[in-house]
């Protein structure tokens, strides 16, 4: 075993929104990778405009940086659950994690998840507890939050033993003494926390080559890259290679090109060697937890075990009287060979044929997981109809299971009642409520996954939008009993056409309305929230005949109220089982399975 002492692979793990992105932007501009001159974006890490919309990182990335000739590999991993799979196979690559807190909000779900997962890898820690430049910072009570999590879960005396920083990513300062007067500083500190405190890779510098691909990685003129870190040996450009699948078998490949990390960029190299994070093309049937080695020494590495999913939803082709109109891949055979395709680097994701040939079983960890999918392939040109999300129960010893989520609730105290009442409702579990700050409470419960579908908007409603939700997958515990669904009706379009004022000013004293006029609609489209719980039919095509007395343009006189608009998440928590949400490049539309009005008559009939 040798020591790369001019090596450190780390990951940047943290709850959600907790600055892990922000910092690495600034330890990316104070170690010289950015020209002087250069212009660069902020949370430069976030590269998919998804994440750029959404401000949350969704697919864990490689760069690398510079400090006093040591190399620094940095892995910036996603903070939100449900891409939990990303943080797990991006762990396999380093030898140490910094584990990001915010000096307020202090130790969160996501927190317990990704420190839990580097412990059990055995994973050099140091805490740096983040945004300490905040007004309402507590950064000692959050330090002494941390290591009370460190004993919860079980930690060494080694790893109880970690270093602590105080740090601002926005600011672009760390110091090992927190000083609410800071003068504005530099990630000195931190730079040489890193080097002294993360091991170098510890490798077998002289045999054969072994590498576990953490990443797969894609260029349309090279195809493939697989990613992750030498487990031992070299690897040269054209080296023959043997590929060990998860499947147990092995096929041969050569390394057509080798890339490095440098900064933002892949640097074209000719040998990297053990202990660094190479990206390797030139292999076409390759995913990850494939073992890569020297083509006569095959020996696979074990890979990861990521969290099952716990979500599922049915992907279907587009069957509504608009199909085909927006989208460009539009048949089952596009739509499933972008599903399969996903699940090369989506590992959380499971996907399965159903009973027809024209729909999927779509899984995976949560809805932010499954709605991030298909916003991407609506983006792409897919037009395709989705079911609303259900939760995957197991049967553990004879008895029906369902998954239990961590909800942790961040609310101000003139709301706490309405939150236990409304997590009570659904089946949840209070087990901690303290107080955060001089007017904020924050309530934990245990609740059951399906609990959760279409809550978090109830919530936002009943708080006025100042709650601060998070959950994350605890446990699964039997089957807690029925549960009471959707409190409302919807309201259902009547017939084909386009949604007149006046239609619509009939239809808005009966409901909360979806759509506004000039709306092209077709019957069994769902175009409102009904105030009752039977669902409604109403005619928004309807026009206002000309009499003696009126003339037709006096429609214009009506005042409608603003309709509600609906994300593509409000879409998917609001659905019943009986309805599906139309989804295309340019529109999203709710409807009912069954689209004629006497046809769902007699279904209902005869499920009564």
């Amino acid at each position: 075993m040798i020591s790369r002492e001019n090596i450190r692979n780390i990951a940047i793990i943290a709850h959600v929104d907790h600055g892990k992105t922000t910092l690495v932007d600034a330890m990316l501009a104070q170690s010289g990778t950015f020209r002087e001159n250069e212009v660069v974006e902020e949370r430069v890490m976030d590269s998919n405009d998804l994440e750029r919309e959404r401000g949350i990182t969704i697919l864990a990335k490689n760069t690398s940086l510079y400090y006093k000739g040591v190399k620094i590999n940095i892995i910036d991993t996603p903070g939100h659950a449900d891409f939990g799979g990303e943080v797990e196979r991006g762990l396999e690559m380093v030898d140490g994690v910094l584990l990001l807190v915010d000096a307020f909000e202090g130790c969160m779900p996501q927190t317990r998840f990704v420190l839990s997962k580097a412990l059990a890898l055995d994973l050099q820690p140091v805490i740096v507890v983040n945004k300490a430049d905040r007004p309402n910072a507590r950064p000692y009570e959050v330090v002494d939050e941390v290591l009370e999590l460190f004993i919860d879960l079980g930690a060494t005396e080694e790893q109880l033993d970690t270093p602590v920083i105080y740090a601002s990513g926005r600011d672009g300062w760390a110091s090992a003494e927190y000083n609410p007067e800071q003068p504005k500083g530099d990630l000195t500190e931190l730079f040489e926390l890193i080097v002294n405190s993360i091991p170098c890779p510890k490798c077998e510098d002289e045999a054969p080559f072994r590498m576990l691909v953490s990443n797969i990685d894609y260029d349309e003129y090279t195809g493939r890259i697989a990613v992750g870190k030498i487990d031992r040996g070299s690897i040269k450009t054209n080296m023959q290679l043997s590929v060990c699948h998860t499947d147990g078998s092995v096929t041969k490949g050569k390394a057509v090109k080798l890339y490095t990390f440098e900064g933002l960029e892949k640097s074209a190299a000719d040998e990297v060697g053990a202990g660094d994070v190479v990206a390797i093309s030139g292999i076409s049937d390759i995913n990850i937890g494939d073992t890569v080695c020297d083509a006569d020494n095959p020996e696979p590495l074990p890979f990861v075990k990521i969290d099952e999913p716990v979500l599922s939803m049915t992907f279907s082709v587009n069957d509504s009287p608009f199909a085909g109109r927006d989208g460009k891949f539009v048949t089952s055979r596009h739509l499933r060979d972008r599903l399969y395709r996903e699940l090369d680097s989506n590992v959380s994701l499971k996907v399965e044929d159903a009973d027809t040939t024209e729909a999927f079983t779509v899984s995976g960890r949560g809805e932010l997981h499954l709605s991030v999918l298909i916003e991407n392939m609506r983006r792409e040109g897919y037009e395709f109809q989705v079911s609303n999300p259900v939760v995957i129960y197991k049967t553990i010893d004879g008895e029906l299971c369902e998954p239990i989520e961590r909800l942790t609730v961040d609310v101000p105290d003139e709301y706490t009642g309405t939150v236990m009442d409304s997590a009570v409702r659904r089946k949840g579990e209070m087990v901690n409520m303290a107080p955060t700050s001089q007017s904020y409470t924050r309530l934990e419960f245990l609740i059951p996954s399906r609990g959760l579908i279409g809550y978090r908007s109830e919530l936002m409603t009943a708080t006025k939008g100042t709650a601060v939700i998070n959950s994350i997958l605890e446990k699964y515990e039997p089957y807690k009993g029925d549960m009471r669904g959707r409190s409302r009706g919807v309201i259902i379009a009547w017939e084909d056409g386009e949604s007149i004022t006046y239609g619509l000013y009939n239809a808005q004293e009966r409901g909360t309305l979806f759509i506004g006029p000039g709306v092209k609609v077709y019957e069994g489209m769902i175009v409102g929230e009904s105030s009752r719980l039977e669902d409604i039919v109403v005619n928004v095509c309807k026009k206002k005949h000309a009499t003696n007395t009126r003339a037709s343009g006096s429609d214009d006189a009506l005042k409608l109220v603003p309709p509600r608009e609906m994300s593509l998440e409000q879409c998917l928590d609001f659905i019943a089982d009986d309805e599906l949400v139309e989804v295309t490049p340019n529109n999203l539309r709710m409807r009912k399975r069954i689209l004629k009005t006497d046809l769902r008559a007699k279904a209902r009939n005869k499920k009564s």
